[in-house]
């Protein structure tokens, strides 16, 4: 079925009471964020405060953009389950906006969904064709790893794979520990409940034996998975390289974070980082990205290895990030900079102006600190002593109370039942 055909009258209700919203000044085109997850909403505030009109879509209700004082949210079919139905979701919302608005994708779903419909989104959308082309590339862990040897972007040994053969193959000569991870992370949601890994970004194995097992427990579900040697180190070695590219491929503003802390440990996302500044990441990484021509926001994160010291690439988000986030209190606004360059107004480049602050998720930090403790990693005092600098939150702010309350209630419930947890394994 088409989707000039399956497009159909949905209520939007408020919508118009944002786009009635003005700022005074020129009258800027409006947003909208795909993904109100706490990364979108973080976006959503962003643009919002700079007096911009701000709609979210996500197809996942429980996300807190939807209980947030920060623009408008709307729920939309998913992307992967009903790709048609999505695009005629967007076409609707186009339709009952009555302007053009700029589109900006906040999670990986959305940034594969847009590349997939640009044909269609681009007579109702602001974006970039090229650079969605080339994001949603991104957005699959074999094509960024192959875009990475091709354009000099220094990564470990990794392959894609299909099947226990190709696992084979790979492993001949592999330097273990070894990871296997899923194409898109969203993969491997697939799995039944109560699998080991259907919440996981990726599982690390010592051995050959282990990999194999490890591919076996999902291959008849997910066969499709990438396998990659792993960068040894603690979070602590891992950087993020956080940027904006204009539609000239110039490079519009950027910063560097240090991780100093990951939920789940060792392979999740950083929970408390630090803007530094490191030439090295900052050369490779704009040199890959300017190599390609890239064009909009992008985070990549990178990893030296305590072995040879070598820095190694993890991955590229091709979009807004969570830790991106932490970008816009360094001074370099890479959300609203993109947004700008989009209608035209491309600023002049930033660089980062602060440092001596730490950016927090406050949820995943204090989710994340009882198994730091539970592994000898940290002690109470260093903790605490971690987290004496000034502090900028993800996912905490007071001024959005009901969704900073949902976060305060989570992140007490996992550092109380984390603790006591670790009390039990120590008796």
């Amino acid at each position: 079925m088409s989707v000039d055909s399956q497009v159909e009258r949905y209520p939007f209700e408020g919508l118009s009471e944002v786009l009635a919203a003005d700022d005074g000044e020129s009258r800027r085109p409006p947003a909208v964020v795909a993904s109100v997850f706490q990364t979108g909403l973080n976006l959503i505030r962003d643009l919002e405060r700079k007096g911009i009109r701000v709609i979210g879509i996500d197809c996942n209700p429980a996300n807190p953009g939807f209980r947030s004082k920060y623009g408008k949210s709307f729920l939309c079919p998913n992307p992967d389950k009903d790709p048609d139905g999505w695009a005629a979701f967007m076409v609707s919302l186009s339709a009952a906006m009555g302007e053009k608005p700029v589109l900006i994708a906040a999670s990986d779903i959305f940034v594969s969904a847009i590349g997939r419909h640009a044909q269609l989104l681009r007579d109702h959308f602001i974006f970039s064709d090229k650079g969605c082309a080339l994001q949603a590339e991104l957005a699959t862990k074999e094509k960024q790893y192959a875009l990475a040897r091709e354009f000099g972007l220094p990564s470990p040994r990794s392959a894609y794979i299909r099947s226990e053969k190709e696992l084979e193959e790979f492993c001949e000569g592999a330097r273990f520990p070894v990871l296997l991870k899923p194409r898109h992370h969203r993969e491997w949601q697939a799995l039944p409940l109560g699998h080991p890994f259907r919440e996981s970004k990726t599982v690390s194995a010592k051995t050959r034996e282990e990999l194999i097992a490890n591919y076996a427990s999902v291959c008849t579900i997910v066969p499709e998975a990438v396998t990659q040697e792993e960068i040894v180190g603690p979070d602590s070695a891992k950087y993020c390289y956080l940027s904006v590219y204009g539609a000239d491929g110039s490079r519009l503003g950027f910063c560097v974070v240090h991780e100093l802390r990951a939920y789940p440990l060792m392979y999740g996302c950083a929970t408390l980082v630090e803007p530094v500044i490191d030439e090295e990441i900052e050369r490779v990484c704009n040199h890959f990205l300017s190599s390609l021509g890239y064009i909009g926001l992008c985070e990549i994160e990178v990893k030296r290895d305590i072995r040879d010291g070598k820095l190694l690439l993890i991955e590229v988000n091709p979009r807004f990030s969570g830790t991106g986030d932490c970008a816009s209190y360094t001074g370099v606004e890479t959300g609203f900079i993109h947004y700008l360059d989009l209608i035209g107004q491309t600023p002049s480049p930033v660089v980062a102006t602060r440092y001596g602050f730490r950016h927090m998720m406050l949820n995943a930090e204090l989710a994340a600190f009882p198994k730091y403790l539970q592994e000898g990693l940290i002690g109470w005092k260093e903790w605490i002593r971690s987290l004496r600098y000034p502090m900028e939150y993800f996912d905490f702010d007071l001024s959005d109370f009901s969704v900073a309350r949902v976060t305060a209630v989570k992140s007490a419930r996992a550092l109380v039942g984390g603790l006591l947890q670790t009390w039990k394994v120590r008796k």
